[in-house]
């Protein structure tokens, strides 16, 4: 990862229901664990006080959509009882009203990642039916987790 200094890491716990009929974690409960690791990183911190979540300062009635998502798959995901999926996190653009965060998902610590992601994040104000352009407070706070982009297949 050249270019990242911060970056969020976090504990998917496994589940049974992750496996699928070849014995390996299912592609769509593999964009389910990394949706759950960016939603961490985005509204739900594990530890507010020491890292809070990037989002905590939106004004009420904006909210993040999914906009776009690429998956690279690099290795089979196995299940393994009590053994949680690792996840790394960290913003790779940051546009007028949306920004890329960038994921490394791994088995193991001392493994490489079994799959790299690209998502688009639009911020939506419900309210005014249109995008909401990213103010100075929420842009500080997606640039504490600036870096490069996670490489993908071309």
């Amino acid at each position: 990862m050249r270019g990242v200094t911060v970056t969020f890491d976090c504990e998917i716990q496994a589940r049974l229901r992750d496996m699928n009929l070849g014995g390996h974690v299912d592609s769509v409960e593999a964009v389910r664990i990394i949706d759950e690791a960016r939603l961490r990183l985005l509204r739900f911190s594990p530890d507010p006080e020491a890292l809070p979540s990037v989002l905590r300062d939106l004004p009420g009635g904006v909210t993040e959509l999914v906009a776009s998502q690429r998956v690279d798959y690099h290795a089979e995901m196995r299940f393994v009882s009590h053994q949680p999926f690792l996840a790394r996190l960290w913003v790779d653009r940051i546009g007028r009203s949306s920004f890329t965060v960038s994921t490394e998902l791994r088995t193991a610590a001392d493994h490489p990642p079994a799959l790299v992601a690209r998502t688009t994040v639009v911020l939506w104000d419900h309210g005014a039916q249109a995008s909401w352009p990213i103010d100075a407070t929420v842009r500080g706070a997606l640039e504490a987790y600036a870096g490069e982009p996670v490489a993908l297949r071309d």
